[in-house]
């Protein structure tokens, strides 16, 4: 695909103990960037497998390639450290979320470029090997899965000769990485929330973000990337296996999962192209009686705005809890004994008789009000149960909006 706009791209790429993934996707930028300026911002987040050696070095061959390091020996992780290069490094008034294990195909900044504009993000299509399931957003085809096994000629000759979009336009909506951003629209809403760092679900919040604030988002098939997939952390080869996620990875996931329901009420939502789904934000009070075990606290605590309890510990939970979080829960868990009103949706909660059924319905409480408001249905001053949950609504004000910005 041959487009005459010219563009000028920063792309950032984090990267830990990832060199032989970064000098792989370095060459393919400079031998496929076409006619656009390109600058390559980079990371090097305290690796020790000789990456800032590189980056030293590239800096000095390549003026329009630009690097900063964290000393360690503690990761910062990508969370931080995107926000970094878009605000500190990147000097064009694009930007691309892009990760070192991906290889840039000939005609995909060309494809970018078409539909590149402030308030639109655009993604390119990812061709993957079969290491994580079909999706009707990206193309499943190997061609290996190291750098030192990626065989460039057929994939080039595929993407010339057998690549087809997999749907009849050559875009569809949706979001993911590579993703190409108008900086001033990253900043306006304060880029990635360090809540989540080092990792994990902070594409997910700002995503969400972005869409709330009428950004929009198109993935064209006219561009792809190669996509070895999560050598970041999940898959990286030196902590763990391909196909093995490692378990710095599930626990950052975990961690962050729990924070990102924390703020938004409820998990990771999107449809099949990975269009965000957005559901209103309510301000939930949980009474939790009859409470002797700390795993029910545990469970049911990121769903609420607050809880009062009537478990004996719940002054270790906090404690405990407090050390993966940058959330103050000590104005999230309170003892029965001071229970207020808080206004909002309130949800009493029996211990002894919580079910698997009830925590399904407690995780789509939004989706449920949402409904009922669409259905024009009255619910101020309503009181009803849940399966063995007593709701009692007393407003459904809603607060999405205010975590647009940080």
């Amino acid at each position: 695909m041959k487009n005459s706009r010219k563009i000028n791209l920063s792309i950032i790429q984090p990267s830990r103990n990832n060199l032989k993934y970064l000098k792989w996707s370095y060459d393919s930028i400079r031998k496929n960037q076409g006619d656009h300026n390109v600058q390559i911002c980079v990371a090097d987040d305290a690796s020790t497998d000789g990456t800032w050696d590189w980056c030293k070095e590239m800096m000095e061959k390549d003026e329009n390639f630009n690097a900063i390091r964290n000393e360690g020996p503690n990761r910062l992780g990508h969370t931080i450290l995107y926000d970094k290069l878009v605000n500190e490094v990147a000097k064009y008034e694009y930007c691309m979320i892009y990760h070192a294990d991906m290889y840039l195909a000939p005609g995909a900044i060309d494809a970018i470029a078409s539909y590149a504009k402030p308030k639109q993000i655009v993604s390119l299509t990812r061709v993957e090997p079969p290491l994580h399931p079909d999706g009707p957003e990206k193309v499943l085809q190997d061609f290996g899965t190291e750098p030192e096994t990626f065989d460039e000629k057929s994939f080039l000759f595929w993407l010339d000769n057998e690549y087809k979009p997999k749907h009849t336009r050559d875009y569809t909506f949706g979001i993911f990485a590579p993703w190409c951003f108008y900086k001033e629209d990253f900043q306006r809403i304060g880029g990635h929330d360090p809540l989540y760092a080092p990792q994990s679900k902070e594409d997910s919040d700002i995503f969400n973000r972005f869409m709330l604030d009428d950004v929009q988002f198109v993935q064209t098939w006219r561009g792809v990337v190669y996509h070895m997939t999560c050598r970041g952390s999940r898959f990286n080869p030196t902590i763990t296996t391909v196909g093995t996620a490692s378990t710095e990875w599930q626990f950052q996931n975990i961690k962050s999962s729990r924070n990102f329901i924390r703020k938004w009420g409820h998990f990771v939502k999107h449809d099949e192209f990975m269009m965000p789904i957005v559901p209103s934000k309510y301000k939930v009070t949980i009474k939790l009686i009859n409470c002797k075990r700390k795993n029910i606290l545990a469970a049911l605590e990121p769903w609420c705005t607050v809880m009062y309890t009537d478990f004996d510990e719940y002054n270790r939970y906090i404690e405990s809890e407090q050390k993966l979080t940058s959330m103050d829960m000590s104005k999230r868990l309170y003892p029965l004994s001071e229970y207020k009103e808080n206004g909002g949706v309130e949800l009493l909660v029996d211990a002894e008789k919580f079910s698997d059924e009830d925590f399904l319905a407690i995780q789509e409480l939004s989706t449920i009000l949402d409904n009922a408001k669409k259905d024009n249905t009255s619910l101020v001053g309503e009181k009803f149960s849940l399966g063995n949950i007593q709701v009692d609504i007393f407003d459904i004000d809603t607060y999405e909006r205010e975590l647009i910005n940080l």
